[in-house]
C-alpha cells in the first residue's frame, strides 16, 4: 500500500465524510465527493455561500474519512489549499465529474471554487484482514506523528500483554513488541500492564 494508493481509495468511495469546525469550535461534518486525485493530491470543491466554504477559508484544515465495500477505512488529515485559476480547475474537474452538470448546469457552475490537500497524513485501516492491517504515509510537507503504543525495556516479561490483546499481534521478546501494523491501538494492553511498561508512542 502506498499514500497514492490510499488517495485512490477515497475518490474510489467518491462520498466521504469532511470534517470541519466553525468560529466557536463546534465540529461539522458532511459528505463531500473527491473530484481529482493525482500525485498525491486530493482535489474537492464546495459553493461560496455554503458554511463549509466558509469554515476552510476561515481555518483550513479537514479531516476527511471513507469506508469501502472491503472494509477499507481511509482518514485523510490535512491543510487546505484554495487553487488559483479558479475557472481552469472547476472545468477540469467536470470533465473528470460528469455528473456534476445536472447539479450546476452551464456557467453556474463558476460558483464552486477549487480546494486541494497536498500536505497531510494518512491511516489506512483494512478491518477485512484477520488480523486486522494498518498503515500510515504522510504527504507532502506534512510528518506523521507516531500513534498507538509501545513496550518499554521496564517490560518483566510476564506476557500478560499478549494473552490480553484482541489481535493477538504482541510477541514475546525482551521487552514484548507490538506489531504496530496490526495493532487496534485499543489500549488494552496499556491499561494492564502490572508495572506500567507500555506507553504511548510519541509521548
Amino acid at each position: 500500500m502506498e499514500a497514492q494508493e490510499c488517495l485512490k481509495i477515497l475518490r474510489d468511495i467518491k462520498d466521504v465524510a469532511f470534517a470541519t469546525a466553525d468560529e466557536k469550535g463546534k465540529p461539522h461534518v458532511r459528505i463531500i465527493d473527491v473530484m481529482l486525485v493525482e500525485d498525491e493530491k486530493l482535489y474537492f470543491c464546495t459553493a461560496r455561500g455554503k458554511d463549509f466554504y466558509r469554515q476552510l477559508t476561515e481555518n483550513p484544515c479537514t479531516e476527511i474519512a471513507g469506508l469501502n465495500r472491503e472494509y477499507q477505512m481511509v482518514r485523510l488529515s490535512g491543510r487546505v489549499s484554495q487553487l488559483t485559476d479558479q475557472k481552469k480547475w472547476i472545468d477540469r474537474i467536470f470533465e473528470e465529474n460528469p455528473s456534476m452538470n445536472d447539479v450546476y448546469p452551464g456557467e453556474s457552475r463558476y460558483i464552486l471554487e477549487p480546494f486541494c490537500i497536498e500536505d497531510g497524513q494518512i491511516e489506512f485501516f483494512d478491518l477485512g484482514k484477520s488480523p486486522i492491517y494498518r498503515e500510515s504515509f504522510a504527504i507532502g510537507k506534512a510528518d506523521m506523528p507516531r500513534k498507538g503504543f509501545e513496550i518499554t525495556d521496564a517490560c518483566i516479561g510476564c506476557g500478560r500483554c499478549g494473552r490480553d490483546c484482541p489481535q493477538q499481534c504482541i510477541s514475546e521478546g525482551a521487552p514484548f513488541v507490538i506489531g504496530q501494523e496490526h495493532c487496534l491501538h485499543c489500549g488494552l494492553c496499556y491499561e494492564n500492564c502490572p508495572v506500567q511498561a507500555i506507553i504511548k508512542r510519541g509521548e
